[in-house]
């Protein structure tokens, strides 16, 4: 009989970020990547209880705790694929097999109406690395286009 493999349980990524704490989101800048992601609210709870030691149900159970609002265990799993995404978790997550072929489209459906609210969403944005940014165009001193 084959045993199963223990899944690992996700771990927020700490080393070569910077974190800025905003009143109802967190801005998250990758130093790696050289990219900044704004988390909402929720993405931003499910982020702070990524300890390697807490399960996605673990884990909607203790934002029901802090929210008094009813937090599905699908939602967590669909804040930890974004998260996972976006580089700002240590290890790689494994889906349950009923969300693993799912789109992003079709889990937010699958919540119904009622879960928008509490829908996690995490936007990223490229930066340009400081050379980068230097060779960028620079205005005419004149305000016209340069010839």
């Amino acid at each position: 009989m084959k045993r199963p493999i223990p899944q690992k349980l996700p771990h927020m990524r700490k080393q070569g970020l910077i974190i800025d704490d905003l009143p109802d989101e967190v801005l998250v800048y990758d130093l790696d990547r050289h990219r900044a992601h704004c988390l909402n609210s929720t993405s931003a709870l499910v982020w702070r209880h990524c300890d390697g030691y807490t399960s996605a149900r673990e884990i909607a159970e203790r934002l029901q705790r802090e929210l008094q609002a009813p937090i599905a265990e699908e939602l967590v799993w669909l804040a930890l694929r974004d998260l996972e995404r976006l580089h700002l978790l240590e290890d790689s997550i494994s889906l349950p097999p009923r969300l693993a072929g799912m789109s992003r489209r079709e889990m937010v459906r699958a919540f119904g109406v009622a879960a928008a609210v509490a829908i996690p969403l995490a936007v990223s944005l490229i930066s340009p690395t400081a050379a980068q940014a230097q060779t960028g165009g620079k205005p005419h001193p004149e305000g016209g286009p340069k010839r």
